[in-house]
């Protein structure tokens, strides 16, 4: 266990090479390059130019913070959304917790938004180059340490105090969703999550319910469209062996494990197309009887009807048009309509929407939107039109 280092743009001559990195029009420009290294060394004037991209490219998911924030690549891919983050701090304060160890800090998001809900955090980190980020995006409001989460829990784990962990998930091959992956291991996972105090974990949201532990809580959770993560938490404020989707900010589905499955059947006069959260918490059934609906196939996340119900928990479409789908008769399709831009929504086949759009070559001024998806009986091309639900 040691303090990290301090990071080579957080020293003054780093601050003012950011600044500088900051104003060019385009960080990867030979030009910016050319102009950093006139008033730089030549490895803080590279630092400066890569962290102005990185901000660049975090301000979707931290917001203006990130220009304030520094990075590593692999930091940035797993840090967690500023509106994720701030659910996971409001848990916490909700729980009535007060001090947190954030195991696998990475470079801070979550701690700092720990930080804001007014908890007291200790960061820990086995990179030391991340944890040398972290230090600096925390500044002096949260005690950073580098070390093995495993060996460094029994100390900091005294009564009372939360655990959160956001264990890594690369590889040197890249990302890893395979449990035996985890860094620290799935072991450490399962030993904070007892119910001997308040903990959270969060994982890829493909995890299998098989190997979720007895008594925790499951929570899928979706932000602006997309299913980021699943949540598990144990001790005080929980639902025990609760499944759970979550569209933030505040649309919960708490999955009823006895709903009856639904029937299959033929295509509607309206499709339903799940969140992802809802679909892998496995609460598709309970939907779909809140929606007088039915599948459309049983190994597909498809719902159909023949009236539309208001549902925050899935994108209703009108289906315009149902025809037995190939890739030439799509084309013939688009063609008929003089279709020039298509969207094109698939589940179940193998195919790529994009290299499918190439190779149709469309043209005209029409704009259409086509599920393709597999059917009672074969494969189905429909024609919809998204339905506000308001």
């Amino acid at each position: 266990m040691r303090r990290p280092e301090t990071h080579l743009l957080a020293t003054p001559t780093g601050v003012e090479a950011l600044a500088a990195a900051a104003a060019q029009a385009d960080p990867d420009s030979l030009a910016a390059a050319t102009a950093l290294r006139s008033r730089f060394p030549p490895d803080v004037a590279a630092a400066a130019l890569t962290q102005t991209g990185f901000r660049r490219s975090a301000r979707a998911k931290l917001g203006e913070r990130a220009d304030r924030m520094l990075f590593t690549r692999a930091g940035l891919e797993q840090a967690s959304r500023a509106a994720v983050a701030a659910h996971h701090a409001d848990r916490f304060a909700a729980a009535g917790v007060h001090r947190v160890v954030d195991f696998g800090c990475g470079i801070g998001a979550d701690t700092l938004a720990l930080l804001d809900a007014g908890l007291e955090v200790v960061a820990v980190e086995a990179d030391p180059e991340t944890a040398s980020v972290a230090q600096a995006n925390l500044a002096d409001r949260a005690e950073v340490l580098v070390g093995d989460a495993v060996e460094l829990a029994p100390r900091l784990l005294s009564s009372g105090v939360a655990a959160y962990a956001d264990p890594a998930r690369r590889t040197g091959r890249g990302r890893s969703w395979r449990l035996e992956d985890l860094s620290p291991a799935w072991s450490f996972v399962e030993s904070l999550l007892t119910g001997d105090r308040v903990a959270g974990v969060k994982l890829g949201p493909g995890l299998p319910h098989r190997v979720i532990p007895p008594g925790v809580e499951a929570e899928w959770v979706s932000e602006r469209g997309d299913t980021v993560e699943v949540g598990l938490w144990s001790g005080a404020g929980v639902r025990p062996d609760a499944r759970v989707a979550l569209l933030l900010p505040d649309d919960r589905l708490v999955v009823d494990p006895t709903t009856a499955e639904l029937p299959v059947g033929p295509v509607g006069t309206v499709l339903y197309e799940p969140a992802g959260a809802v679909t892998r918490a496995g609460g598709l059934a309970q939907l779909g009887a809140e929606l007088g609906a039915r599948r459309l196939h049983p190994d597909l996340a498809y719902l159909t009807a023949e009236h539309v119900r208001p549902t925050p928990f899935a994108t209703a479409f009108e289906v315009l048009e149902v025809h037995p789908y190939t890739e030439q008769a799509l084309r013939h399709w688009a063609r008929d309509r003089g279709v020039g831009t298509l969207e094109i929504k698939k589940r179940g086949l193998d195919l790529d929407p994009a290299v499918l759009r190439r190779r149709l070559k469309l043209r005209g001024s029409a704009s259409a939107t086509v599920v393709l998806t597999r059917g009672e009986a074969g494969t189905l091309l429909l024609a919809v039109r998204r339905l506000r639900q308001d």
